[in-house]
Formats: structure tokens, sequence, C-alpha cells
């Protein structure tokens, strides 16, 4: 089957998405006081701790609206950390399914992003509310916001099919990946700017510029610039550093494809 007929088939399993996607929604929430409020409260607590920890006590006061500049960058890594979290185990959590039902397997880590996709744009209204209540102004480029959530949409995807797959044959993949997730977060312009990296390192006696490295080995860095740069500093981002992340994200969706569409026929002996 080819790679057309093959999305053509997710194409047509776009219902089973749909109620995947509703059943993570739902046993997200269920029990909870607060329900889907967890979706405006828990960022807005996160972009709390953040605040006091790096604005009042590291001193970053230089910066206006602080709070505003944490949770801009905050709600894409939040979409990204809970996908990949929960997509890595998404086929061996429901090898029950696997085993018995034929359907796309892709269509178990794809419906967990957009579950994380729907969270995200139900915590982006806080957002805007909050920025508008601090005084902070909201620039026309903010129309371009769909952008950079589509590259981070391609880019998520791509990351969880190629972590799905792997731990479906190294079990110790979710672990692995809760403790590099926490050195992704660090090394990810979140609570500090992209231009407060220094431009010139020097490592065992080799110069490096860290800023520039930071963008290329990093995708979700860029993909934080570039929504830090319509959220708060009101500006485009630059055109050719925009396709260059656009162009990243391409490869990784596609590697991440063609390795889940190799080993997924050996899911069901293997979970």
């Amino acid at each position: 089957m080819s790679i057309l007929d093959k999305l053509r088939e997710l194409w047509q399993y776009r219902e089973l998405i749909r109620n995947l996607v509703r059943r993570d929604l739902k046993a997200r929430y269920k029990n909870s006081i607060l329900g889907i409020a967890w979706s405006w409260v828990n960022p807005l607590l996160m972009m709390l701790v953040f605040t006091v920890v790096f604005n009042f006590l590291a001193g970053r006061s230089d910066l206006p609206n602080y709070h505003v500049f944490i949770l801009c960058a905050l709600l894409p890594w939040n979409f990204f950390s809970a996908s990949v979290n929960g997509a890595t185990g998404s086929i061996v959590n429901n090898a029950f399914l696997v085993k018995k039902v034929y359907f796309p397997r892709e269509v178990l880590p794809i419906s967990i992003v957009l579950s994380n996709l729907v969270n995200f744009f139900m915590a982006l209204p806080v957002f805007f509310l909050l920025a508008l209540l601090s005084g902070a102004r909201i620039s026309p480029w903010v129309l371009f916001l769909p952008v950079p959530i589509a590259i981070q949409l391609v880019f998520t995807i791509g990351v969880c099919l190629l972590l799905a797959t792997l731990d479906v044959f190294f079990r110790d993949t979710q672990i692995i990946m809760d403790v590099l997730l926490l050195a992704w977060f660090f090394v990810t312009p979140i609570f500090y700017s992209i231009t407060d990296v220094p431009q010139a390192a020097r490592i065992l006696g080799v110069e490096f510029n860290p800023q520039l490295w930071l963008h290329r080995l990093n995708p979700m860095a860029s993909i934080i610039a570039t929504y830090r740069d319509l959220l708060y500093w009101g500006a485009p981002t630059a055109l050719d550093f925009l396709l260059r992340t656009a162009l990243t994200a391409l490869v990784v969706l596609v590697v991440g494809y063609l390795v889940f569409q190799h080993y997924s026929p050996r899911f069901s002996e293997e979970v």
C-alpha cells in the first residue's frame, strides 16, 4: 500500500480519531472537581510559580509583564510535552485493541496529540484575557498564530510517531523520555529569551555560537521563539527562519511516519 493510500485510509478512520480524542479528554478530567477548568488553572499556576522564581527571586524585572512572557511560551510547551508523554505509550497501553481490531495504528498517537491540541486551544483565551488585563499590547501579528500552531502540530506528530514505535520494542522509552523532556524544557527558551543565550562560547578549546546551535538542534526553541514574537513582542518572525523551522518539522513528520509504517505490522506481536 502506497503512502497516498495510507493517508486515504487514515482519513476514512477520522471518526475513530474523533472518538478517541473525546475519550482522552473525558478521561483526563473525570472525577476532578474543576473538570475542564484545569486546562486554564494548570498553566496559570505554573506561570505563577515561574514568575515568582525567575522574576522576583532571579531578578528578571527588566522584562515588562514577565508573566505574559512566560505564559505565551508555557502553553505551547505544555501542548508538546503532554503529547509526547501520552503518545509514547499509546500503542502499548492499547494492546488489547492492537491485537484484536484492525485500524491504522497511527490513529492512537495522533489522537493523543489532537486531544492535547484541543486542550491548548481551550487555554489560549485565558492567555489573551490575562494579557489584556495586564495592559500588554496585542499586535495584529497575532493573526498569524495558526502558522506556528500548524508547524508545531506537524513536528509533534512526527516526534510522537517515532517515540510510539520505539516504545513498542523498548519499554523503558517512557522512563527515558521523562528525563529527556525535563532537560529539553531547560534548553528551550520558556523562562528566558533566546536572545539571552550567548553568541560565543568555548568548550574544550572549540569556539561555537550557542544561540545559533540552539536554533539548529532544538526545533522547539525555534517554535517557541515564533510564538513569543507574535504574542509578546508583537513582531513577525523572519521568513527564512520560519521556513527552516517548517522544513525541519516536515522532515521529522515524514521520517516518523515512515518508521512507524515500517514497524507497525509487528506491533501486535510485540505488545
